[in-house]
């Protein structure tokens, strides 16, 4: 199968709406985690969605590169290559990216699409993210409308975010921002569907006390009635079809009841990274620990090449992530739902 069209991106998302249930979102920065990725969707019989974010975009690249661009369409030029050994339908998107980077890294991207769509071929990436939520809303809102306009150009779904998401991940920092930071009222969500309806489609990252990265039970308080909160002011006001695709974002290491309960509010993807990490790197060190003396030449030894060879531990890095791949959807309830062959 191809990556997804545009259509079959948008049928996706309104079957997991329609399903009450979520795709994970995978942020891919090599041809080992894109691969682990599609194992896991096809073996689940999910469709699911891999993403680049700017810092994956620049390991892609190379050391002596370092571009966030070329990276990203690298990845994403690969795996429109392995999707299609797979029976599920897989969608390509960009991670967080604010503000000061849309010149260098959205819209060189957008413009790649576009000299695609020109020569006859399909979009590279089915949908991108902005995150401009350090800006006051109504300047957040202003710039979202301008991309939106821009994407929709190109049927490109764009992920826009209002409140923040705490913690850590790929160069943000957000570890000390005050609580009220972290929850996105009623009235901004009426602000955000008022502002982008009618320009395009699109996918909200509303925050409800969720985090980037892994923190010990207790110190993270979500709150995912913020969310039912925020669909029933913009439906009550705009009716049924105003009903938001939310995007839950910093999903690791979330117990499975919480992430069942944001499901029944309308989140259709959730991002997953920290917790594939640590299945990627987890493997890799087992396998190093495991064959010490066979992974170094110690003391005028030769080692063992088998033990030192990257793809001995590499394959196993691949599984790690394949299986928690697995269990998120598992735990988003996609297992078993592709649409692949119905649209």
């Amino acid at each position: 199968m191809p990556i997804a069209t545009p259509q079959q991106y948008a049928a996706m998302l309104d079957a997991a709406q329609e399903g009450s249930y979520a795709y994970p979102a995978i942020n891919v920065t090599s041809l080992v985690t894109i691969n682990a990725a599609l194992k896991a969707f096809a073996d689940k019989k999910s469709d699911g969605i891999i993403q680049v974010s700017t810092g994956g975009g620049q390991f892609a690249s190379g050391l002596g590169v370092n571009d966030a661009v070329l990276g990203s369409v690298v990845l994403a030029e690969a795996a429109h290559r392995l999707a299609e050994r797979y029976n599920v339908f897989v969608a390509l998107h960009t991670d967080h990216c604010q503000p000061g980077k849309v010149d260098g890294f959205l819209k060189p991207l957008i413009a790649e699409t576009r000299r695609r769509r020109e020569a006859g071929h399909g979009n590279l990436f089915q949908s991108h993210m902005l995150d401009a939520s350090e800006l006051p809303l109504k300047e957040n809102m202003a710039l979202s409308r301008e991309l939106l306009k821009e994407c929709a150009q190109c049927e490109i779904i764009l992920e826009v975010e209002a409140g923040v998401v705490g913690g850590e991940e790929d160069g943000m920092d957000n570890t000390d921002l005050p609580d009220d930071k972290l929850y996105t009222s009623p009235e901004d969500m009426l602000e955000v569907y008022d502002s982008l309806h009618g320009l395009g489609r699109y996918m909200f990252a509303a925050t409800f006390g969720n985090v980037h990265g892994h923190y010990k039970p207790g110190s993270v308080k979500l709150r995912p009635d913020i969310l039912k909160q925020g669909q029933e002011a913009v439906i009550a006001k705009n009716g049924p079809e105003a009903e938001f695709d939310l995007v839950f974002h910093g999903g690791s290491g979330t117990p499975r009841h919480e992430l069942e309960e944001t499901l029944a509010y309308g989140v259709v993807k959730m991002n997953i990274d920290t917790d594939t990490q640590y299945a990627f790197s987890r493997p890799v060190a087992d396998h190093i620990f495991k064959n010490y003396d066979g992974v170094l030449k110690l003391d005028g030894e030769i080692g063992n090449k088998k033990a030192y060879d990257p793809r001995s531990y590499l394959k196993k890095a691949e599984t790690g992530v394949t299986e928690r791949l697995a269990t998120a959807c598992d735990d988003l309830h996609s297992t078993g739902h592709t649409i692949y062959g119905k649209v």
